[in-house]
């Protein structure tokens, strides 16, 4: 009989889950430890029932591809192991016990910051103690890496593949020392570089991080989800996993790769307002539409929200989320949900100072005023500006952009443009939906009728873009 200590826990731990989840948890446990069965299947119920490490490394190569990388499998083992059962010497045996595992997966999917840490200082390093940021970095890239494998492994990248990003293996790197910025030690400083791998951070401070960055549960939950494939398809009551990877649209079958990466979007995703966090639309590719100011104005304008990155010939890679539709006119545009981001060789965001309104600046065929699109600054000295002379622009932050706060972008402040992408971001606004489709014939019926009386079909029909609102890109 179980002592009535932990019966109790173990009674509050099972309490938290529904119980159709409460059902499918029993399941994987059943099958992760008959698989571990040494004691053949009719002693199973008499031996109690136990997980090891082999029985959960089995479970991921059953498949031809594991769901999850071997790493990630093991650090959850280890994370397992750490949960000290009352009147058990805990850490001793190598198999894990059913209250573990459910106390496990209690605390990781429906705990907070505080029932994480323990378990997390373990998945960290299995030996607990102060841990070096080194560690730290290994475990977040390997967690990143894991989400991304997950995700693609069991197809819930919604139209985004690592065939059509860019590679993923920077992105990681990137996003694990962006989420790593934030950790600070008790006095407020923040150790970077060769420093942070270093230092030694007890585990105030790493639970301290955990709550303040809530990419690490998240991500931990995806993992554990669909990477052991538990309580994947019930409903959850976040909306921060559903909206962890925008639907992707446009960009299906047409022989590009985009200039983001899964980590990058995930990344970015998380910034935009939630209203527009469930699908991204390609409007605007170089490598597609052409180079042409004109061509990128044509696709952008009226679209609602916007996306815009860019690759400068050096390889940098930034941009700028727009909040409101693109207009072409001499004024500045936008509010200030509007932020600069970067992408490569560094991953961040940089929102609104408050310092001026310039969020946001788009003008073609003047002569007294800028022609180009701008975003933060002013003119003559934006945070990122393309020029109507398509192909040039800048980033002039001496030190930092007054309207976002952000560094130079691009590699040299005047730079070569070598890519561009604009996504629409959330649904299209009403008035988007055939604006940008119309031609001079749409407008003016009586230039239709008079083609049609003298027997001319509408040489325009064909060079229209292809609507492609309603395909399902998955």
């Amino acid at each position: 009989k179980m002592g009535n200590a932990e019966s109790n826990a173990y009674q509050n731990h099972l309490s938290r889950f529904l119980p159709e989840e409460q059902s499918d948890i029993d399941g994987l446990f059943d099958t992760l430890s008959g698989s571990s069965g040494s004691a053949g299947a009719k002693n199973v119920k008499a031996a109690k029932k136990t997980v090891t490490l082999a029985a959960l490394q089995a479970s991921q190569s059953a498949h031809t591809r594991e769901p999850l990388p071997e790493p990630m499998t093991a650090r959850l083992y280890n994370g397992m192991k750490s949960i000290d059962l009352p009147g058990k010497s805990s850490g001793l045996s190598e198999q894990i016990a059913k209250e573990q595992f459910v106390i496990f997966m209690s605390n990781l999917l429906k705990g907070n910051a505080d029932e994480k840490i323990s378990i997390i200082m373990r998945m960290i390093a299995k030996t607990g103690g102060p841990l070096k940021g080194k560690q730290i970095q290994e475990f977040t890239e390997d967690l990143i890496t894991s989400v991304v494998h997950v995700l693609s492994y069991r197809k819930e990248l919604k139209g985004w593949s690592l065939e059509n990003t860019r590679d993923s293996s920077s992105g990681v790197k990137a996003l694990a020392s962006e989420l790593l910025s934030e950790l600070k030690l008790p006095d407020g400083t923040k150790p970077v570089g060769s420093q942070l791998l270093e230092t030694n951070f007890d585990q105030s401070v790493i639970e301290d991080w955990v709550y303040r960055v809530p990419q690490i549960s998240v991500f931990l939950s995806v993992v554990i989800r669909q990477g052991l494939h538990v309580l994947h398809s019930l409903p959850d009551q976040t909306n921060d996993i559903l909206n962890l990877v925008p639907h992707c649209k446009g960009i299906k079958g047409r022989g590009v790769a985009s200039l983001f990466d899964i980590p990058a979007i995930i990344y970015i995703n998380s910034h935009l307002p939630a209203e527009m966090q469930h699908k991204w639309q390609l409007l605007f590719s170089s490598r597609l539409h052409g180079e042409s100011f004109s061509q990128l104005c044509a696709h952008i304008v009226n679209k609602g929200p916007c996306l815009v990155i860019i690759r400068d010939s050096d390889g940098f890679l930034f941009g700028g989320f727009a909040s409101h539709s693109w207009e072409v006119k001499p004024q500045f545009q936008g509010d200030n949900r509007c932020f600069l981001f970067s992408v490569f060789p560094t991953l961040a965001v940089y929102t609104y100072t408050g310092y001026n309104d310039h969020y946001m600046y788009l003008n073609h065929g003047q002569q007294t005023m800028p022609n180009g699109l701008g975003m933060g600054g002013q003119h003559g000295y934006f945070g990122l500006w393309i020029d109507s002379d398509y192909g040039k622009g800048h980033s002039k932050a001496k030190p930092r952009c007054t309207t976002y706060n952000s560094p130079q972008l691009s590699a040299k402040e005047d730079f070569t443009l070598d890519a561009m992408e604009v996504w629409a971001v959330g649904d299209a606004p009403e008035s988007a939906g055939r604006k940008g489709k119309k031609s001079i014939l749409d407008v003016d019926p009586q230039a239709q009728a008079l083609l049609e009386m003298a027997g001319k079909s509408r040489q325009s029909e064909g060079l229209r873009e292809p609507v492609e609102e309603d395909e399902d890109d998955d």
